[in-house]
């Protein structure tokens, strides 16, 4: 494929889109948001598109989107041929002023390093002079913990972006007109943005045991913490789609974020904990949001990290039915999903619901604090079939803290109780067609009370999926998925790493991505922080971060989990 053949499809891509922004190059600061993974996964991200919203609300700044190429297009990037260019203006990232990343997975890392050296861009900050873009991060796997990619990174923005964002292109934009150096602009964000994280501002000591001794500030008169910034009142303004197009993987509908936060305290949960505490969006600012994908004939897809718990969400289900439209939940509450919501959800014409029973045994659900029992879970189900929903997704994970055989049985069992139950849910009426159990493996958070907790062997895992699979082998109303648990100890080392694993991820990307070789050849132990217990008092790489939360909390709550208690549902999440 040659350029103007490569240029011409990402020309189609953009004529299939409704909602997409062409500004004309002017002075204008100028930025490529780039999403590290296909396009078809980034414009299925709805941060990822708020962000493109709000930096091109501004007059004054440009912004335009890369992704990473399709795997038959990648080679027409290598060294020697034409740099990445933007989706907007085909113009190089070179000519950016800003590459800014939204990361949300672990698991894309390494492709951001790809794309670098695709723009033809230094990978370590430390290369890149004044010519260079600065190369910025945010989206929830860098608020948790950016150190795996520090080195790579000349900024981080941690935390929620709406007025972050707009901080940020007020002091880069004084700066650029200042024509201040690249050194003096990152001290100058770093200084006066609350929530900026320059790592090259920040000194990290380790000791003799590997462990992290100390990590400061390298000049005087910065802060000694960085605090991740929340959105205090979230109905000021409407979250939802931009740019709708069908290739993405939620083509038909309408994204719209109608709540922010969780307050139940799962233990295992980082959005639970990082976006605390739950804001709901009120109906006021819902309706017109809705609306307006209505009137685009798409089915409205209603997001946030509890949904179930927004006070108005029959309302809306109702309001969107009465406007003729259809709402979509991508996943419930199990004792929130009582026979109304069930109707309203078969109105919507809804085939498929998934529920999080998270594990098989109430012992299991209290360690990491789910607050539900195995009634709710068998009602749920019950209510769903009954109203004609012919499929069932559940959602467990293996590997937690203190699970055994016996929990993995349980799984077992829970799932033959919930297709006995919808099978005799469903006698005379719409016939159940599916089951789908969704099995992951249990991966260790910061921010939250397992932060300090090893993760489970990815042998041990492997064989308590396998005894999950084969159980269900002769069942064909049952589908068993499950991920690959050698990709999930990656996931971990790179969720817990601190800068030191950027060594491994550099060696990953000269290796074209051979994990095996890169993990040998490093001289970085990566059991150290995946598979250790870490000391409750020890220094973890992203202790310097304000999560929002105390960590003398957290500890309680790791302490309980271990201990097998959870407290009463109306003691509120995690004692808050």
């Amino acid at each position: 494929m040659n350029s103007w053949t490569l240029k011409q499809k990402y020309a189609r891509l953009m004529d299939g889109e409704e909602g997409a922004i062409r500004k004309a190059w002017t002075e204008a600061a100028t930025v490529c948001l780039a999403y590290p993974n296909a396009y078809r996964t980034g414009m299925s991200n709805l941060g990822y598109q708020v962000v493109y919203a709000l930096l091109n609300e501004r007059p004054d700044w440009i912004c335009e989107r890369t992704f990473l190429p399709d795997p038959g297009d990648e080679g027409f990037f290598s060294p020697g041929s034409t740099p990445l260019f933007s989706l907007e203006s085909q113009r190089p990232l070179t000519d950016f002023d800003l590459l800014a990343f939204s990361v949300s997975f672990e698991n894309d890392y390494p492709n951001i390093l790809k794309i670098l050296d695709m723009a033809r861009i230094p990978l370590s900050a430390s290369q890149r002079g004044d010519r260079d873009p600065l190369v910025i991060g945010g989206g929830v796997a860098l608020t948790l913990n950016p150190e795996p990619l520090a080195p790579f990174f000349d900024l981080f923005l941690l935390g929620e972006g709406e007025e972050m964002l707009q901080e940020f292109m007020d002091v880069y934009g004084a700066a650029r007109r200042e024509r201040l150096s690249r050194e003096e602009t990152l001290r100058k964000i770093q200084e006066e943005i609350p929530g900026a994280y320059v790592p090259s501002l920040w000194q990290v000591r380790y000791g003799p045991d590997s462990r992290i001794s100390g990590m400061e500030p390298v000049l005087p008169g910065l802060p000694g913490r960085v605090a991740v910034r929340r959105v205090r009142e979230i109905g000021r303004f409407a979250t939802e789609q931009v740019i709708s197009t069908a290739g993405t993987e939620f083509g038909e509908m309408f994204l719209t974020e109608v709540s922010r936060g969780c307050g139940r305290g799962c233990r295992f949960c980082a959005a639970g904990y990082l976006y605390r505490p739950p804001r709901f969006r009120p109906p006021e600012v819902l309706l017109p949001s809705i609306e307006r994908g209505i009137a685009q004939g798409r089915k409205i897809g209603l997001l946030g990290t509890a949904v179930s718990d927004h006070p108005d969400l029959r309302f809306l289900c109702r309001a969107i039915l009465e406007r003729g439209g259809r709402a979509a939940i991508g996943s419930l509450r199990l004792d929130r999903l009582d026979a109304e919501m069930a109707d309203l959800l078969a109105k919507s014409g809804v085939e498929t619901v998934s529920l999080a029973p998270e594990a098989g045994t109430q012992r299991l659900r209290n360690v990491i604090r789910k607050g539900i029992d195995e009634d709710q879970i068998l009602g749920a189900a019950e209510a769903l079939i009954a109203r004609g929903i012919s499929n069932l997704r559940l959602y467990f994970m293996t590997g937690l803290p203190t699970e055994t055989d016996d929990d993995v049985e349980a799984i077992i069992e829970l799932t033959r109780s919930v297709q006995h139950r919808a099978l005799a849910s469903s006698q005379g009426k719409r016939r159940f067609r599916r089951l789908t159990l969704s099995l992951n493996q249990f991966i260790p958070k910061p921010a939250t009370p397992f932060q300090w907790h090893p993760l489970e062997d990815v042998r041990t895992v492997q064989r308590r999926i396998r005894r999950i699979v084969q159980a269900f082998r002769k069942e064909r109303a049952v589908t068993v998925l499950s991920d690959l648990p050698k990709w999930n100890y990656v996931q971990a080392l790179l969720s817990l790493g601190d800068r030191r694993t950027a060594d491994i991820l550099l060696a990953v990307h000269r290796s074209g991505g051979n994990w095996t070789e890169s993990l040998k050849a490093v001289n970085v132990n990566p059991d150290f922080y995946v598979y250790r217990r870490k000391a409750p008092d020890e220094i973890l790489p992203w202790s310097f971060i304000d999560h929002g939360v105390p960590v003398d909390l957290l500890r309680r709550e790791y302490r309980d989990a271990l201990a097998g208690w959870a407290p009463p549902e109306e003691w509120g999440a995690a004692g808050w």
